[in-house]
């Protein structure tokens, strides 16, 4: 299977809500690779001028109960990704290594290969933690309860 380097990869770390791809290691991906990014990990990136991509990649390593689902570690690895954050789960690596499946930004997910998004969280005995439908948006945060501290 080729790989293209093709114009619906984004360019550039994304700021803010614009958008960056989301991703699944190929065959082609080296054990060493596969094995730093652990099975079931949600990966998020864009393309760099020199035909490598910069990937940021969750795998929940602690089993942290609110990282269960793929879509919340994708959503973890974008803000890390959004926001520079220090962090080792981030690498420059090969194109060829990954292929790219949806897109993922502020306002949620969008997925158009959701038959190699599955065969890859099958691989990873995760299939169970896949998204429901192609488009996962996000939830806004309920906003804040007022407080009367007149005593009105």
């Amino acid at each position: 299977m080729t790989v293209t380097f093709g114009q619906d990869l984004p360019q550039e770390r994304p700021d803010g809500d614009e958008r960056a791809a989301l991703f699944v290691p190929t065959a082609n991906i080296k054990d060493e690779i596969l094995q730093t990014l652990r099975k079931g990990a949600a990966v998020v990136g864009f393309g760099n001028h020199d035909r490598t991509v910069t990937i940021y990649y969750e795998s929940n390593r602690f089993n942290e109960p609110h990282l269960a689902k793929w879509e919340i570690k994708a959503r973890k690895a974008y803000e890390r990704l959004v926001e520079n954050l220090p962090t080792t789960s981030k690498m420059t690596t090969r194109l060829d290594y990954f292929e790219q499946v949806g897109y993922i930004n502020g306002k949620g997910i969008t997925i158009r290969r959701m038959d190699s998004l599955k065969r890859w969280l099958e691989y990873s005995d995760a299939l169970e933690t896949a998204p429901e439908s192609e488009s996962v948006p996000w939830t806004p945060p309920a906003p804040p309860k007022k407080i009367n501290l007149g005593g009105d």
